[in-house]
């Protein structure tokens, strides 16, 4: 705990400016909840610090990866930590398998370690300001946040869980490159009067078709038993957010094409340097 502590209000403590220009403002658009600008704005001259909620195999790591490159701060995913762990074969590795294969929540201790760490070694090549995806997922983790940095916005990404389902059995990650691929094709009618719900597969190049991987959690019981999980674990965490003015909830339209200028639309995010990658 207290080299969390350290690593996250050295981190604090240090300004910067952002290395592309950028304007923030949230917009009512595509939003439940609008956040108060005083809490997202006034980030006294260091780079942003947010957070991504939303259920397991949502698009987390897909969006926050964007907005990180697109605002020059870092990415912080708790799944890449852990699954980083389960690959090294150290001493949590096999503690860490039992868990995920049962869809079972990485205890508290565990990911506050993994993410001090990971904190550490970003201050130490001189990185400021802070994505994070997959954190905090409890109560306790969200209270530990609060009492040791300043988040400046919470985006709550939310997907209806049929096409969730299909999409996290349809990952697939390169063996050999690492590349994260899924070949499900999602097209469902829309629900309550909502329009349809289109999202093409995203395939693999050539030369990794036969080396496609499948996660050894993604089978449908354990993909249904983490939603139940996360979901009986995340509402007192939005809730936590959402009384603080800080959520965002964000509801995706569809695939990436579809979803990613519609988010920075109701981000109000404008980028300078290259305005078209930004909505590419």
């Amino acid at each position: 705990m207290a080299v969390w502590s350290r690593a996250v209000v050295r981190w604090r403590c240090r300004t910067t400016n952002l290395t592309r220009g950028f304007c923030y403002k949230p917009s009512e658009d595509n939003v439940k909840v609008v956040v108060s600008p005083t809490n997202c704005l006034e980030t006294k001259g260091r780079n942003v610090q947010w957070v991504f909620l939303g259920c397991p195999g949502v698009g987390k790591g897909t969006y926050a990866a964007r907005l990180s490159k697109l605002l020059g701060v870092p990415h912080i995913a708790t799944g890449d930590l852990v699954r980083q762990q389960l690959s090294s074969h150290g001493p949590l590795a096999s503690q860490l398998a039992d868990i995920v294969n049962q869809g079972q929540l990485i205890s508290d201790e565990i990911v506050i370690d993994l993410l001090s760490k990971s904190l550490e070694a970003g201050e130490a090549k001189g990185e400021t300001g802070f994505i994070l995806d997959g954190f905090p997922r409890t109560m306790r983790q969200a209270e530990i946040l609060e009492g040791v940095t300043d988040i400046d916005l919470v985006i709550n990404l939310k997907l209806r869980e049929d096409a969730l389902i299909a999409k996290c059995l349809g990952r697939r990650t390169c063996s050999e490159c690492g590349g994260n691929y899924n070949v499900a094709c999602i097209d469902m009618k829309g629900e309550d009067g909502k329009t349809r719900m289109y999202m093409p597969p995203l395939l693999p190049p050539p030369h990794c078709e036969t080396k496609l991987i499948t996660r050894s959690d993604d089978t449908e019981n354990v993909v249904k038993e983490r939603l139940r999980i996360y979901h009986e674990m995340s509402q007192p965490v939005e809730d936590f957010y959402r009384m603080r003015g800080k959520l965002l909830e964000f509801d995706l339209p569809g695939g990436i094409p579809e979803s990613w200028p519609k988010l920075l639309h109701a981000l109000n995010i404008y980028d300078d340097e290259d305005k078209k990658s930004a909505a590419a």
